[in-house]
């Protein structure tokens, strides 16, 4: 199944003017030029109709006849023909006090907004419990996670950890990653965990396909499900990144790895027993301040 087939089923039966965007771009095979263009308009889905291609190209970091191109290659005459089609289908609304919140407050909005993509995305829940069956299935589960991504999968692993019997966190590149996916798959493991955010580090692309030529599964939460990693992923779930600070920000990664702990659990019978054990031993040694 290809990223773009599960995010076209997971948006299905949402009518967000992300799901929509998403909708549209399924089924078309982009370049990495257009994927860009199509992260871009889903980052500010709600803006797109009323941008002029200049705009676009502007907000991508692309040339406008790239934005011509993208349209062209969506069955478009031009990008006007695009941008009157997104307004037919999805007419803006006028978010309140937008004009006058401050640039804090209009970053804790898009986060917002990221988070209601999320529930929109996960209306259908399959590929998220498919992920569940995946992780809960493989022993040792590798879990990726460099750079702006490293503190996603130390996160997943802390507490996957608890209820799985052999966790390995991989969040420090260089030559001795691949050494640590050849031992987790002698050690029997099928899957593994990737968490990929911008700016996508070449690494990650080549540590992800040299898993995949291991024989590991490919379980990929990336920013879009346009990112660099969707051509090395075998089931990619989406979750948005705020980008009106100086730095991005993952509430949205962050939630879909709960939710994956969560989908995990409900395939290890021994999951609740785990952290019972857990729970008893750490009021023995006092660990938390009650």
């Amino acid at each position: 199944m290809s990223a773009e087939d599960t995010a076209g089923r997971a948006t299905g039966t949402a009518d967000s003017p992300a799901a929509r965007l998403q909708a549209l771009f399924e089924g078309h095979r982009l370049t990495p030029t257009q994927r860009r263009i199509a992260h871009s308009m889903v980052r500010r889905a709600a803006d797109v109709p009323f941008l002029s291609s200049v705009e676009l190209a502007e907000l991508a970091g692309v040339s406008q006849p790239s934005v011509t191109r993208f349209a062209v290659a969506l069955g478009f005459d031009g990008y006007p023909a695009l941008r009157r089609h997104l307004r037919e289908v999805a007419p803006a609304e006028q978010s309140v006090d937008a004009v006058a919140r401050n640039e804090y407050q209009q970053a804790v909005e898009a986060e917002i907004e990221n988070l209601r993509h999320l529930a929109d995305l996960l209306a259908d829940p399959r590929p998220v419990r498919k992920a569940g069956r995946l992780l809960a299935a493989s022993r040792p589960l590798p879990v990726l996670g460099l750079r702006a991504a490293a503190s996603q999968a130390y996160g997943f692993a802390y507490f996957a950890a608890k209820v799985h019997p052999d966790v390995r966190l991989l969040h420090e590149g260089g030559t001795m990653i691949h050494d640590r996916i050849d031992a987790a798959v002698r050690a029997g493991a099928s899957t593994l965990l990737c968490f990929a955010l911008p700016r996508h580090p070449r690494e990650v692309v080549d540590t992800l396909g040299y898993a995949k030529e291991a024989g590991l599964s490919v379980v990929t939460v990336a920013d879009s499900a346009f990112a660099p990693v969707a051509k090395v992923s075998d089931l990619l779930l989406p979750a948005a990144v705020g980008t009106g600070l100086a730095f991005d920000t993952a509430c949205a990664p962050m939630l879909l790895g709960r939710v994956l702990l969560e989908a995990m659990c409900d395939h290890l019978p021994e999951a609740q027993a785990r952290l019972e054990e857990f729970d008893a031993r750490a009021a023995a040694r006092g660990l938390f301040v009650e």
